[in-house]
């Protein structure tokens, strides 16, 4: 008996089989959105590739039919040929042999050059793909029933949506392959969390407020604008509480050069929110209203502090340093290994530098401190957190304005920035 039309009828078979395999893999890894660019740029195929990609069940269904009929159909005919020359030991000789060939030329190979080439092997064999998923359209109505089937005795649904977490590691993954720099992966992080930072984690705390009151003499309120740099103030009446409004400063040095007696017909309307406020909201907010600044009130009304435009840019580009600014940094490390950190820092970047897990009302370093001393802190106190041993170094106002922190593992020592 002549074998050798059957032997490339065999050798056919196993690259389908190559084929088959080498589309699952490339489907599965390839990249959407590059493929979606080269759609948009006009590659017929790249529409065709996202178009099969759609329904990746009818097409997940045909590459496995497709796959088991040419794998089947090779090692049946391949245990006629090997039977023919070698008897009944030729089926035993046959499995070893097809599972071999199999698994190094139809499974193993193709599967890794695609996995590498995923887009390019995608896009060079969607056009026979779509033939196959053509061809075998009743076994796939057929395998589209029995999955509703499924769905609906084991109560199954798909979720396609991406947590924050794993967008956060998917940019950590593109960063660390190269594909985005360190700047560029901080930025899309930053604005992935955008939306879960309150309005009170980025306050400027009502301590801190300079302030003007409605009724204070024109030399003294352009004394502060220049002793202070600032382009806008929050102006109360009689007190901080009862904040009315803002001035801007070059509306206040117009007026001021009119020989103008006060200021109540530059005082513009000031936003107020609440403390719980999303900082996307508020920016929307602010964008709406024209203004830069809001002023922040807690649940009883009072002023809790305000926050500026810059404050929440800050938050997705980092620090923002104009010339009026002194450069402070939050987190010193000195020459001996200690830290110096100041105390109006975020907790959760604090928590992010020193490995801090438990959670806290405060937002702030210096809310930190007064949580854990359980009183109001003073130069000299002192108290452990883990590793960490805490020196209060500056304090004023009832409030800790620089700690001193010493790590006691050298091995757990935060990075430096």
């Amino acid at each position: 008996m002549d074998s050798t039309p059957l032997i490339f009828v065999i050798a056919i078979l196993i690259a389908l089989s190559a084929f088959f395999s080498a589309s699952e893999t490339a489907f599965s890894s390839m990249n959407r959105i590059r493929m979606k660019n080269k759609a948009a740029e006009g590659h017929k195929r790249a529409k065709l590739v996202l178009k099969i990609s759609e329904n990746y069940d009818t097409l997940l269904s045909t590459i496995l039919v497709g796959n088991n009929i040419v794998n089947i159909a090779s090692s049946s005919i391949a245990t006629v040929v090997f039977t023919s020359f070698m008897g009944d030991i030729g089926v035993t000789i046959s499995t070893i042999v097809m599972t071999v060939v199999v698994l190094i030329f139809g499974e193993i190979s193709p599967k890794s050059i695609a996995k590498d080439k995923a887009e390019s092997i995608a896009i060079l064999l969607a056009p026979p793909l779509q033939v196959c998923i053509w061809i075998l359209t009743p076994v796939n109505w057929i395998f589209k029933l029995w999955k509703m089937l499924l769905t609906k005795i084991f109560k199954l649904h798909r979720n396609d949506t991406f947590t924050e977490e794993e967008l956060i590691t998917i940019v950590d993954e593109v960063q660390s392959d190269g594909g985005i720099d360190q700047h560029e992966g901080a930025l899309i992080r930053s604005a992935i969390e955008f939306n879960d930072v309150d309005v009170e984690d980025i306050l400027i705390p009502r301590v801190d407020v300079i302030a003007i009151e409605k009724n204070t003499p024109m030399q003294q309120i352009l004394d502060t604008f220049r002793e202070q740099g600032f382009s806008r103030m929050p102006v109360y009446d009689g007190d901080i509480d009862r904040i009315i409004g803002l001035i801007h400063e070059k509306d206040f040095n117009r007026l001021f050069s009119t020989g103008a007696k006060d200021i109540s017909s530059i005082i513009k309307t000031a936003t107020i929110v609440a403390k719980g406020m999303k900082i996307s909201k508020l920016l929307r907010l602010l964008q709406y209203n024209k203004t830069h600044m809001a002023v922040v009130v807690d649940e009883f009304g009072g002023t809790a502090g305000i926050v500026t435009l810059e404050d929440i840019l800050e938050e997705l580009v980092g620090e923002i340093w104009d010339e009026y600014d002194e450069v402070v940094e939050e987190i010193v490390q000195n020459p001996d290994g200690t830290y110096l950190v100041a105390c109006n820092a975020s907790l959760e970047k604090f928590k992010e530098k020193f490995g801090l897990e438990k959670e806290y009302d405060s937002s702030t370093v210096s809310g930190w401190v007064m949580e854990e001393l359980g009183k109001v802190p003073e130069i000299g106190d002192t108290f452990s957190y883990g590793n960490l041993s805490v020196v209060v170094t500056k304090a004023e106002f009832r409030r800790a304005i620089e700690i001193q922190i010493t790590v006691s593992d050298p091995e757990d020592s935060p990075q430096t920035t």
